[in-house]
């Protein structure tokens, strides 16, 4: 009964509070070591309840993050950049189309010295390519459609063996990879062979970035077994061409204990990752908030 009573209340006055934390560490001493340095430097706490999916980039040898902030009383998601690691010069990203829709996971990919960021947009149906503008890195361009036709999630980009190879999954299936190439990284993507890629849940959704070390290339993936977002695999891709693909799991990284209910996303810039950690947080207007989330994503 007691516990019952507990799992209740926590029900109703509970919510996930997101933020973002770093440490220096390559991704060579990752795969090296398997786990992430021990002291992770956390950000101090946004008002936003969620600060979440970061990807970061070096600008001028300094770290310039690209995130995902959610506040419940607004109800949808918006991309926010940062410089440095300190909210108080965050700024809101404008550009992205269709408007008035669910922002995330703002994907960061560099091509001779350009920036690109591709963020979800899953209600708009719909994979696009963004320029970042290099004056004003708030600003994005749209530059074309990737693949549209459903509402694709985690949308992730790399250069690999010839070709940039698109990897994204669906809103809401989790047992299907989708993965597509092109030549160019603003060219015609084709679909995979394999289309659509049967996986288990825990290798479906992207977590970040996809990344190389020593010539292997790999891809961070969400694993949901516990709850949403509850830590992250890293898998090695081991085959790749437009005829096969082959991945492994490599190891789990587990969320840290300051921020312990959950981990689902990575980045790296040279010496630094850049992670998001989930807690819970207690509060009694969390009904009215989590009431005016559920209206206004109606």
């Amino acid at each position: 009964m007691m516990n019952a009573t507990v799992n209740l209340f926590n029900k109703i006055f509970a919510a996930d509070k997101w933020n973002i934390g770093y440490v220096h560490q390559t991704a060579e001493e990752l795969i090296r070591t398997k786990k992430l340095a021990p002291s992770i430097n956390w950000l101090k706490e946004d008002r936003v309840d969620y600060a979440a999916d970061p990807f970061v980039v070096n600008v001028n040898d300094k770290p310039r993050i690209y995130y995902e902030e959610l506040d419940f009383w607004k109800g949808k998601g918006e991309i926010m950049v940062i410089d440095g690691f300190d909210f108080k010069n965050k700024q809101k990203v404008k550009g992205i189309k269709p408007g008035q829709i669910h922002l995330s996971y703002p994907y960061l990919i560099e091509e001779n010295g350009v920036l690109y960021c591709i963020p979800e947009t899953s209600a708009g149906n719909e994979v696009a390519l963004y320029q970042i503008d290099e004056e004003n890195p708030s600003q994005l361009i749209k530059i074309k459609v990737l693949v549209s036709g459903k509402a694709f999630v985690d949308s992730s980009v790399i250069y690999h063996a010839g070709s940039y190879w698109l990897f994204t999954s669906v809103s809401g299936d989790h047992q299907h990879l989708y993965i597509y190439h092109s030549k160019t990284l603003d060219g015609q993507y084709t679909g995979h062979y394999l289309n659509p890629i049967p996986v288990e849940r825990e290798y479906c959704r992207a977590a970040g970035n996809l990344f190389k070390v020593g010539g292997s290339l790999y891809r961070p993936t969400q694993n949901p077994s516990n709850c949403y977002g509850g830590s992250i695999i890293i898998n090695e891709i081991e085959k790749l061409n437009d005829k096969e693909f082959k991945t492994s799991l490599q190891f789990e990284i587990l969320p840290d204990k300051a921020y312990n209910q959950g981990l689902h996303n990575i980045s790296f810039a040279h010496n630094i990752i850049v992670i998001d950690g989930k807690r819970k947080v207690l509060s009694m207007i969390t009904p009215f908030k989590k009431f005016v989330r559920n209206f206004k994503n109606r």
